[in-house]
């Protein structure tokens, strides 16, 4: 057995050689937490990119140069955004995790509503705790001339 094989079985192949690979692994299992999670690298990347872009014409003459630079960097990233969902260990982790979404019993809006009144409530009891535990120590302190 090689020392490269992770708890699924699978060969843990480096993230650098799966980037010049095309083939999608395991296309039919955790698409949805894959996806989501693919529009989120893009979306950082693209929201990166752009800020490049606004930011390299005020640094250099030639806007030609700036965007090819952020395209170039745009393509490069929703690349490495695509290999990673698709890279072995990291989709296996992907789709353990919708799995284990698909167990979770969700409350209802009823529930839900009661457990956040009772947090809410929780909260305040809390702080108004915490200020009058405050103020006493403030005016103790300050009677015995510790605090002025």
């Amino acid at each position: 057995m090689s020392k490269d094989l992770t708890q699924s079985g699978t060969a843990g192949s480096p993230l650098m050689s799966e980037l010049f690979h095309s083939a999608v692994y395991k296309p039919t299992q955790g698409r949805i937490v894959r996806q989501l999670t693919a529009l989120a690298i893009f979306v950082i990347v693209a929201l990166g990119c752009w800020r490049l872009y606004t930011f390299l014409p005020g640094m250099m003459n030639n806007a030609v140069v700036a965007r090819s630079i952020a395209g170039v960097l745009l393509a490069a990233g929703l690349w490495f955004g695509f290999r990673l969902v698709n890279w072995p260990r990291f989709a296996d982790f992907l789709i353990a995790v919708e799995a284990e979404m698909n167990k979770v019993t969700w409350p209802s809006k009823d529930e839900l509503i009661r457990a956040a009144i009772v947090v809410i409530f929780t909260i305040f009891f809390l702080a108004i705790t915490l200020f009058a535990f405050d103020v006493i120590w403030q005016f103790i302190f300050s009677s015995v001339g510790v605090t002025s």
